[in-house]
């Protein structure tokens, strides 16, 4: 049973992993009023390989900004207008995880304890260490591809959701709160042959070779014991 559970976690990632594999290279995308800096530190990043874009204010990004692209933002604290902390919850506002390494000239512990707080991977100083913040970067794109990865998953188990009748999503739930089938069968008013029926299928459309594999599945999704089967999904048999 341990060899079959590796081979469906196995499954569930690869599918998720072909379909991140269809996105774009990651970037780092630099925010910095100081054109000068931009053109220094993209130098940098190109050098070492990076794909970079450069945004003279937050504004300009935000206007362009598509969260589906994968990478990290290199963000300056101090700007005119919005600056880069109202950046910062701007997009945490729309919802994005975008993984943001602060820089600033002239940094404040409040500051930068505000930016942490917010989820900011990293605060450094200007003049920024080179290798300093390569690290950085390398550690931003690299939480970003994970987390872009987990989000994957989590798609292809709803995906596998979708496709069970309302009747199947009920049994389904039975099954996870750990019911056997003749239990199911006297809650659900119908014959034990009969939820063995929808059962195996459950089995075959969410790809689970065990009733173990199938509670890991939904508990990736939150789906336990308290879950409320969906209506209008798929059609009765």
């Amino acid at each position: 049973m341990h060899k079959r559970t590796l081979t469906r976690n196995r499954t569930v990632e690869d599918e998720s992993a072909s379909a991140t594999r269809h996105l774009p290279a990651a970037t780092v995308f630099m925010v910095d009023d100081d054109p000068a800096v931009l053109i220094s530190l993209s130098r940098l990043l190109r050098s070492a390989g990076l794909t970079v874009e450069n945004f003279g204010s937050p504004q300009e990004f935000l206007d362009q900004h598509d969260p589906h692209a994968p990478g990290c933002l290199v963000l300056d604290v101090a700007m005119p207008g919005l600056n880069g902390l109202e950046l910062q919850e701007a997009l945490t506002k729309m919802g994005s995880t975008i993984p943001i390494i602060f820089l600033t000239g002239h940094g404040t512990v409040p500051a930068s304890v505000k930016a942490m707080k917010g989820g900011a991977l990293d605060f450094l100083s200007k003049p920024v260490d080179e290798k300093d913040l390569l690290a950085a970067i390398h550690i931003a794109i690299e939480k970003d591809g994970l987390a872009r990865q987990r989000c994957a998953e989590i798609d292809e188990i709803q995906a596998r959701l979708k496709t069970l009748t309302p009747r199947e999503l009920e049994v389904l739930t039975h099954v996870v709160s750990g019911q056997l089938n003749k239990q199911i069968a006297y809650d659900l008013g119908t014959v034990e042959k009969t939820i063995k029926v929808h059962r195996a299928r459950v089995m075959e459309k969410m790809k689970a070779n065990s009733v173990a594999e199938l509670v890991h599945l939904c508990e990736r999704v939150g789906i336990g014991n308290e879950w409320r089967v969906a209506s209008g999904q798929g059609d009765d048999e």
